[in-house]
């Protein structure tokens, strides 16, 4: 389905408005982000009740799919930058995400016979979904910028428009996803073999963006002067018009340094890690190693100048801090759901929701709250008094610790067998959606402003690189939740005493340590950084603490960043 780039009666910006093409991406981002999130929400759900995972190793589980899709934007921008261009990338992408949607039905459908089989069906599903996220998600985000001249006022508002366009596809995906495959009966037994059709919900999704986009972006997806947006890339042997080097160039020493430095931090964050579960020791610290390797790499460019330089490695520090951001956002698709599902009174307005649903409220929000950041950005900048983006930012990360803060006050005076009122989450969801919107479409802006052109979609994906990092210590990080009441009474069925062995009352047998592994309990409370985690106020004060000290330290940071940003807010 590939095809060369022509522009057919182009449309092209309009100062007072925006141009169509953005209307173009943002329904092919929706739809993919149906797919993504839909099939995202059902995951972990998936992986412990139908093949049969602890919810710790579905954590660390998740955390490597979601760093592994943020990473390989990395490659798939490399290659879009040099080889395939935008267009091509994302029709690829969108093609390989659907197939590896097709994979994870097989999955759900072979499970009850054989759970070895659906098991090796869902890794292989998961590898191909990684491989196409490659490809589509650093291209998409990077062409936004490209429909506007350069230095355009109206980037941030049409950063914040995609943004919503991501969350309306994550709405939707979200909506349908755990309604056709999260399925409980009145008695609360879940429906395991419905997962199937959340899956092929998210797969159909993904093939109509994809189709959506091959039909449509000749004719809208076009520069301000009707030139197309995303061809093949063509080099010339002096600089581009811009003024701008055109083509970057890497020797082979910097290409091999960099390949040292990637097998030196991997044996080191292995090292670290020295944990027996494989994610945890060999894919984290592989994703921490070649994203910092990748991102070094970038700056042995020859031809980058000093104004380049020092604004990449503005990215670079705020890319840092963004790491927290999405290692504690990121626990909805994981320790937030079990919390969901377990340990949370669902009922709203006499509905009992789906645990995945809960987590749709973020996207609700979103859809609710992004036009008015938009505007308010907008009307700051009119009276100069828009702050840079590290500050936001810093913003963002203070949002985002208040609503663990918020949670974790609530659930301190639980009583043991009281449960947490699903509108405590829905407010926790608020105050992130809030502190999102301060950070993500702003850095994703960021990017599009600092990038130089033949980094363009190099960059992204090193912004995505932040995602990466931080959703591979999501996984980390969610594997911190103590045991459930749930947890307690499935052990008390089998004559252990859980809390005892826990507290260091009881010593367990060897039998019944192999109990509690067939059960997939642990027999020690999670620890952090040294620190044990007992209950659910503990565990969440470690999100609490994680962005809020971020959160100071970027913004006293910003304004040295301010400097090196050169004009650009």
């Amino acid at each position: 389905m590939m095809q060369t780039a022509v522009a057919q009666g182009p449309e092209t910006a309009s100062q007072k408005g925006h141009p169509k093409g953005l209307s173009v991406l943002f329904a092919t981002e929706m739809w993919e982000r149906f797919n993504f999130y839909g099939m995202r929400a059902l995951l972990t759900l998936f992986l412990v009740n139908a093949l049969q995972f602890s919810e710790a190793e579905s954590s660390y589980a998740y955390g490597g799919f979601l760093g592994l899709c943020y990473l390989t934007p990395m490659l798939g921008g490399y290659i879009s930058d040099r080889y395939l261009g935008n267009r091509n990338c994302i029709l690829l992408g969108g093609f390989v995400m659907g197939i590896g949607q097709l994979l994870m039905v097989l999955s759900a459908t072979l499970y009850a016979g054989n759970v070895d089989t659906a098991r090796l069906i869902m890794w292989l599903a998961l590898f191909v979904i990684i491989f196409g996220n490659g490809f589509f998600k650093p291209n998409i985000s990077s062409m936004v910028g490209s429909l506007y001249p350069k230095n355009d006022g109206r980037l941030d508002a049409a950063f914040t428009i995609f943004y919503m366009g991501i969350n309306m596809g994550a709405f939707l995906g979200m909506l349908i996803c755990p309604i056709l495959g999260d399925v409980k009966l009145e008695s609360g037994v879940r429906v395991v073999a419905a997962f199937k059709w959340g899956f092929l919900a998210a797969g159909i999704a993904m093939f109509l963006g994809t189709v959506l986009f091959y039909f449509l972006k000749d004719k809208y997806v076009v520069t301000p002067d009707g030139k197309p947006i995303g061809a093949k890339p063509t080099f010339h042997p002096t600089a581009s018009p811009t003024g701008e080097a055109d083509k970057a160039k890497f020797t082979s020493s910097a290409i091999l340094g960099c390949a040292a430095l990637l097998a030196v931090l991997f044996v080191a964050f292995h090292f670290i890690a020295s944990d027996p579960n494989p994610i945890k020791s060999w894919i984290y610290p592989f994703i921490y190693a070649t994203g910092i390797s990748l991102a070094v790499l970038i700056l042995t460019d020859k031809s980058i100048t000093s104004i380049e330089r020092q604004r990449i490695l503005v990215l670079y520090a705020v890319a840092f801090f963004v790491i927290f951001f999405w290692a504690c956002f990121e626990q909805a698709g994981s320790s937030l759901t079990f919390i969901a599902d377990k340990q949370t009174d669902r009922r709203l307005f006499g509905w009992d929701m789906p645990p995945s649903f809960i987590q749709n409220a973020n996207s609700i929000f979103i859809i609710i709250f992004a036009l008015p950041f938009s505007w308010l950005w907008i009307k700051l900048q009119k009276r100069n008094l828009e702050p840079i983006s590290p500050v936001k930012q810093a913003l963002g990360l203070a949002l985002l610790s208040a609503g663990f803060l918020i949670i974790a006050f609530q659930v301190k005076s639980l009583g043991e067998n009281e449960k947490l009122g699903v509108m405590w989450l829905i407010v926790m969801y608020l105050f992130h959606t809030l502190g999102e919107l301060c950070l993500s479409p702003i850095g994703l802006s960021l990017v599009a402003k600092l990038a130089p052109h033949r980094f363009s979609s190099l960059l992204m994906g090193v912004w995505f690189l932040a995602n990466a990092a931080g959703y591979a210590l999501a996984g980390t990080l969610g594997a911190l939740l103590p045991p459930n009441p749930d947890n307690y009474a499935d052990a008390a069925k089998a004559g252990i005493d859980l809390k005892g062995i826990l507290n260091g009352v009881i010593t367990p047998s060897a039998e019944q340590l192999s109990k509690l592994h067939e059960l997939k309990l642990a027999a020690h409370y999670p620890t952090f950084a040294g620190f044990t985690i007992h209950n659910l106020f503990e565990f969440f004060m470690v999100f609490v603490i994680l962005p809020g000290a971020a959160a100071v330290l970027l913004f006293f940071l910003s304004p040295f960043l301010k400097k090196w940003m050169h004009g650009v807010k």
